[in-house]
């Protein structure tokens, strides 16, 4: 049987220099009918950028995607989406809100009066018909934006990090009052794609889960949820899969258990964290009741951090020698013990060894300032040498976070407004 969605072999890059790092690159995943399936990936690998193509709002360089049996090469009448930001209208009523896409399609008024008052009942806004956006919630926000996509009877829902923009207790009541719309087949709608960020959103949410590497984006996993519904988040079953996700999500390609992290390169993207939030990981590690190591889903709910926050300070600290990551834990290193049994003076001194020794920019920073008899070298002179190397973007963030690093190590001094480093 065809799938509903079929993503073959997708690419997409935005720059139109030949060698340019695409955004996707080779990505393949079908989905089902009567299927809810998850896209999990750190911020940047493209999870929102494919949800835009599958929606025909913006056009793969490369591969082809297919919905019902036809190439996507526009918006799609039988797609429709829910963003991450609401999108509603301000000086519309809820019902016109939700009106909205059936007028455009035509649709009498008649009907769309009748279909938008049925789909605003079925969210649980009965009697807010009228409401402007300004008098609701951001549940009952989201809600108008779920009964809009809903109205127009779509075959495919997309759903954009849908709930990351509500409180925890809210978001919860929404993802299970829309499963007992879909399991109760009140919703016409055949198959549901998430973008989320959430582990334990998408174990408790979706069927099957598409996992994304990052730079560029691919498919790096998928892990089936056969769990029923109302699910136990308390259960070992629950815990396993969030457990095996993060494990996925933690993997070095096709590195084996207990891979160590290779040697970092010169031209390598830096996760843009403070050695603040370095020290607070390392701190919240050694404490007594982890002594020195931590299941990840368990440090995520202690220090109530958000997978995009948790798995870049993870990736600092073991650049720098601090840690490790072994099958979803994490591991102090003895330099990590160390560094978080020693007084702020000499925790300068560990981190600037590390630096040195595990960042190559900042090694190579400091050689240069040392090497040149006025020890200052200007900003554009190491940005220039790794804009050969990253997009633009990724190299301003990079250079950004060295200089942070190397200020708090006090390996080299940088003056912001004559934009040049210095030797302290």
């Amino acid at each position: 049987m065809e799938p509903l969605l079929d993503v073959r072999k997708v690419v997409k890059t935005y720059s139109s220099e030949p060698d340019a790092e695409p955004v996707l690159d080779g990505v393949e995943f079908a989905l089902a009918t009567r299927e809810i399936v998850g896209l999990l990936g750190r911020s940047g690998c493209g999870k929102s950028t494919l949800l835009r193509l599958i929606a025909g709002l913006d056009s793969a360089t490369g591969g082809e995607i297919r919905f019902a049996g036809n190439a996507v090469d526009g918006p799609q009448p039988g797609i429709a989406m829910v963003f991450q930001s609401f999108a509603l209208f301000p000086w519309l009523t809820v019902q016109q809100n939700v009106e909205l896409g059936l007028e455009a399609r035509g649709v009498a008024e008649a009907e769309r009066r009748s279909r938008a008052l049925a789909a605003i009942d079925m969210v649980g806004l009965d009697g807010y018909e009228r409401a402007f956006p300004k008098e609701l919630s951001g549940g009952m926000r989201q809600r108008v934006g779920i009964a809009r996509a809903l109205v127009v009877h779509p075959r495919l829902l997309l759903m954009d990090e849908a709930f990351s923009a509500l409180d925890v207790l809210t978001a919860e009541t929404l993802r299970t009052d829309f499963i007992d719309l879909w399991l109760e087949g009140k919703a016409t709608t055949e198959a549901v794609l998430l973008v989320t960020h959430n582990i334990e959103e998408a174990v408790a949410f979706c069927d099957r889960v598409v996992i994304l590497s990052a730079h560029p984006g691919r498919v790096a996993s998928e892990v089936a949820i056969p769990l029923k519904h109302p699910r136990d988040r308390q259960s070992q079953p629950f815990r396993d899969l969030v457990d095996r996700i993060y494990a996925a999500m933690t993997k070095r390609g096709d590195a084996g258990p207990g891979s160590t992290r290779p040697p970092a390169t010169l031209g390598e993207k830096l996760p843009h964290v403070s050695a603040n939030e370095i020290a607070g990981l390392i701190e919240a590690l050694a404490e007594p009741q982890r002594a020195g190591k931590a299941d990840l889903p368990e440090l995520a709910d202690a220090l109530g951090l958000t997978l995009d926050t948790l798995l870049p300070t993870l990736e600092a600290t073991e650049l720098l020698g601090f840690a490790h990551l072994r099958d979803g834990d994490v591991l102090l290193t003895p330099e990590g013990r160390v560094y978080f049994d020693t007084d702020l003076l000499r925790r300068k001194e560990i981190f600037a060894t590390h630096l040195a020794r595990n960042v190559p920019l900042a090694a190579h920073i400091r050689r240069v300032l040392e090497e040149r008899h006025s020890h200052t070298a200007p900003r554009a002179r190491f940005l220039a040498e790794l804009e050969d190397l990253l997009e633009t973007d990724e190299s301003e963030a990079t250079l950004d976070t060295v200089i942070a690093w190397g200020r708090f190590a006090e390996l080299f001094a940088y003056d912001a407004e004559r934009a040049d480093f210095t030797l302290e």
